[in-house]
């Protein structure tokens, strides 16, 4: 395996690998997670020779981390985000396998995550207005926990309705309810 990718590998650190010291704010902690990442993610594109430019933030307790601007990005998002989700996942491993603890950390990729929040947030808007309306339950197709959140975040800003999320995954999904 090439020395590029041992970020990925998720085996346990060898015994006299110590994982680097965690001091500091939390917020300290998570700019050094960001900045695992953006390394990490750095190699990949290199590897990949994608083109893409890498943005670190620190917002509502977590790391967020960016990439933006190539023109094969659309391919690390893959279809309804499959790829995307599978990168997160592994960048999170690559952050804890340094640090030596778990990573929550969102990774967007061209833009795709903040178009998905957009349309999600009127999924669920107009789902409950329309559950308002027809005093009817709607349940929601399958969807990602990322996915669900946003929309139970935006059902709970219509007066007169609630959500719970159904099912094990890969088929939980969002019911969304008249309110008693």
């Amino acid at each position: 395996m090439s020395e590029t990718l041992q970020a990925a590998d998720v085996d346990a650190p060898e015994a006299d690998q110590v994982p680097p010291a965690r001091s500091g704010s939390s917020e300290d902690l998570l700019v050094q997670e960001g900045d695992i990442a953006g390394d990490y993610l750095e190699r990949l594109l290199d590897l990949l020779d994608y083109d893409g430019d890498i943005d670190l933030d620190v917002e509502a307790g977590r790391a967020i981390v960016s990439i933006d601007g190539g023109d094969d990005l659309e391919k690390l998002v893959g279809p309804r985000g499959t790829v995307l989700e599978s990168l997160q996942e592994l960048t999170r491993l690559a952050v804890q396998q340094e640090t030596g603890v778990r990573s929550r950390l969102m990774l967007d990729i061209a833009g795709w995550r903040a178009g998905r929040r957009a349309e999600l947030a009127d999924l669920g808007r107009t789902t409950a207005e329309k559950v308002v309306a027809t005093g009817e339950k709607v349940r929601l197709h399958p969807m990602t926990p990322f996915e669900r959140k946003v929309v139970h975040d935006a059902v709970a800003a219509v007066a007169g309705v609630h959500s719970e999320s159904e099912g094990e995954e890969p088929q939980r999904r969002v019911v969304v309810l008249p309110k008693p």
